[in-house]
C-alpha cells in the first residue's frame, strides 16, 4: 500500500507518562516496526482486495467517459466541414464540457481511492496501537519508539512479537510486506485533441 509511511507517521512516538517508573529505576525504551506489524495483519488481504476492486470501478467509469468523448470528438472531426455554424459550436462546447468533466472525475477518483484506503487502514492502526500500549504497560516500558527512528539499540528493545502475540495473529503465517499487491491507480488522462472550429471555405 503506497500510503502506508504516511499514515503510520503518527504511531512515530507513543508515550506512556502514566507509567513513569521511579526515578531509581532504570527508563525501560522498547520499539516496534508498525508497518511491518501491520503488513502481516489478517485484515491486510480482504482490504486490499477491497481497495483494489473499488479503484476498478473507478478506473470503468473513467474509461466509459473517455469512451465517449473520443466517439464524440471523431463524429465532430468527420463532420465539422459540413456542419451549420450553429451546430458545430454546440458540439463544441459539448467536446470542452466533456474534456473538463474527464479531468474533474480523473482529479475526483484519485482523492476518493486515497480517502478509502486512508479509512481501510485506520482501524487496523487504532487496533495496532492499543496492543502496543498494552504490552508497554504490561512489561514495563516507559516509551516504545517506531524502529524507523533508532539508529542503534540493543535487539531485545523490539516489542513486535510482543505485540503479534497481544493482536493473536502468527507473523510467520502472513505473507512477507514485499509480497503486496500495490492497489490499481487511475491511468492519467491523454490530453484530447483540441476542438477547433472548422475553416469556412471561401
Amino acid at each position: 500500500m503506497n500510503k502506508i509511511k504516511t499514515l503510520v507517521a503518527a504511531f512515530l512516538l507513543i508515550s506512556f507518562a502514566s507509567f513513569a517508573q521511579t526515578n531509581d529505576q532504570a527508563v525501560k525504551i522498547g520499539f516496534a516496526n508498525v508497518e511491518e506489524i501491520l503488513s502481516k495483519m489478517p485484515e491486510r488481504t480482504a482490504m486490499q482486495k477491497e481497495l483494489e476492486t473499488y479503484g476498478q470501478k473507478l478506473q470503468e467509469q473513467f474509461a466509459s467517459k473517455e469512451n465517449e468523448y473520443n466517439t464524440k470528438l471523431q463524429a465532430y472531426q468527420k463532420g465539422a466541414t459540413t456542419m451549420d455554424k450553429v451546430v458545430r459550436e454546440d458540439k463544441e462546447r459539448e467536446l470542452v464540457n466533456l474534456e473538463q468533466s474527464i479531468q474533474k472525475f480523473q482529479y475526483d477518483a484519485q482523492m476518493s481511492l486515497r480517502e478509502k484506503e486512508q479509512s481501510l487502514i485506520q482501524p487496523v492502526l487504532v487496533k495496532i496501537e492499543n496492543a502496543i500500549k498494552e504490552v508497554a504497560k504490561e512489561n514495563g516500558y516507559l516509551y516504545i519508539l517506531s524502529e524507523q527512528a533508532i539508529l542503534e539499540g540493543p535487539d531485545s528493545g523490539n516489542i513486535n512479537n510482543l505485540v503479534f502475540k497481544k493482536l493473536g495473529v502468527d507473523p510467520a503465517k502472513q505473507p512477507a510486506a514485499a509480497q503486496q499487491t500495490q492497489p490499481q491507480q487511475q491511468k492519467p488522462a491523454a490530453k484530447p485533441a483540441a476542438t477547433t472550429p472548422a475553416k469556412k471555405k471561401k
